[in-house]
């Protein structure tokens, strides 16, 4: 499939879930629920076609070797909450996916790709491998505290799990704000305002600064947002 095909069936998808599956006669005036479902489909296809040239063409500067094509689709389940993640088919492709809701949600095409290019910063930066690495290495450690203290087969088990949630979650917070920064790029080489574009983080719940906690808190993510690119302009 082509990558115009590809993308007129990525906006065909958000469509097609918005409205349901049974087509009805058109109408004379579209009402307002369907316009903005159209032109959210619109906006985001868009954003598609400039960002994800401009994401793999970072990846592969940036990790030769790894696959770079980009698989982008979107959730058509239109309870699912905000959302939007990075995660390798069983080929290892990289896949991004986008909920209904978020792209709704979403106030302008620059939060959009700044979410894609974040997205794409993960796998860019590969961090599913290095978390799944770090909780490796924190379920043994975990597991032989937990034998070493005398714990039967219960007690290891639950160390072997506490230390492997501790070791996963040990560099989230860097790892999120170095998608942040990565992505900052990859939406400014696309033509997109990444400053623009973080202000979505102000409507997020704020995790602060939890210890163990998974994401950073959102004025950190913002500045490193506005640090990147105020580098990316002054070049």
């Amino acid at each position: 499939m082509s990558k115009r095909s590809g993308l007129m069936a990525l906006a065909g998808a958000v469509l097609a879930a918005c409205h349901g599956a049974q087509e009805a006669p058109p109408p004379q005036a579209a009402p307002p629920a369907a316009a903005n479902a159209e032109a959210a489909a619109q906006v985001f296809a868009a954003v598609v076609r400039r960002v994800e040239p401009v994401a793999e063409a970072v990846c592969a500067a940036q990790a030769p070797g790894r696959d770079c094509d980009f698989a982008i689709s979107v959730d058509p389940d239109r309870r699912q909450p905000p959302n939007a993640y990075q995660s390798l088919d069983a080929r290892g492709r990289p896949q991004i996916v986008f909920t209904l809701s978020l792209i709704a949600g979403a106030q302008n095409a620059d939060e959009l790709a700044f979410v894609l290019g974040h997205e794409a910063a993960h796998h860019i930066a590969a961090h599913l491998a290095r978390a799944e690495r770090q909780a490796i290495t924190g379920a043994i450690l975990g597991g032989i505290l937990a034998s070493a203290g005398g714990a039967g087969a219960e007690g290891v088990d639950l160390g072997l799990r506490l230390g492997a949630q501790v070791g996963a979650l040990r560099f989230s917070k860097a790892h999120e704000l170095e998608a942040d920064r990565l992505g900052t790029v990859i939406a400014y080489r696309a033509g997109y305002d990444p400053v623009r574009g973080a202000a979505f983080f102000a409507r997020l719940p704020d995790p602060g600064n939890r210890f163990l906690g998974s994401h950073p808190a959102n004025a950190d993510r913002q500045a490193a947002v506005r640090e990147t690119a105020a580098g990316l302009a002054g070049r």
